[in-house]
Formats: structure tokens, sequence, C-alpha cells
């Protein structure tokens, strides 16, 4: 049987940088389980103005900071491990 490796694909914007997301996506990047992306927009302008946050596979993540972002994420980035084991 084929082993499934499950990723964690991280969406972000651009615009949601100001709140320092740019430095904790660099720090994902690094991790061989994560594809991180970077758009112009996601739509989702008021979550993008108020906090940082960004999409985990497909769901939205925020953080009152950016590294409380990233601890949010890397939650989100176990629960999916935990599904792969």
């Amino acid at each position: 049987m084929e082993e499934i490796l499950l990723r964690a694909i991280i969406e972000y914007c651009t615009h949601n940088t100001a709140h320092g997301t740019e430095e904790i996506m660099d720090k994902l990047r690094q991790l061989p389980d994560c594809e991180v992306y970077e758009y112009g927009c996601l739509t989702s302008c008021g979550l993008c103005y108020l906090s940082p946050y960004a999409l985990v596979n497909g769901e939205s993540v925020e953080g009152e900071t950016a590294e409380a972002l990233y601890n949010q994420i890397m939650i989100k980035i176990q629960e999916i491990r935990l599904i792969e084991d």
C-alpha cells in the first residue's frame, strides 16, 4: 500500500504582512510537510485588517500577534500530522 503524506497548505495575504506574518511564513516554509503560498488577496479583508491570519488547508486561523498566529498554525499542523499517523 502506498504511503500518503498529508501536507499543510498555508495561504496568507500580502496585505496582512503589516502584522508580521511574513516572518512566520518564512519559518513555516522550512518545514518539510508545509507548502506556503502568498497571495495578493484572500478576500477576507475584515480579518486581514484586524489581526494576523492565514488559511491552513482552507480553514481560517487567527492570532492576536504574529507569534500567536504561528502557534495556532503549528497546532493545526500537529493535527494534520496526527491524522497521518
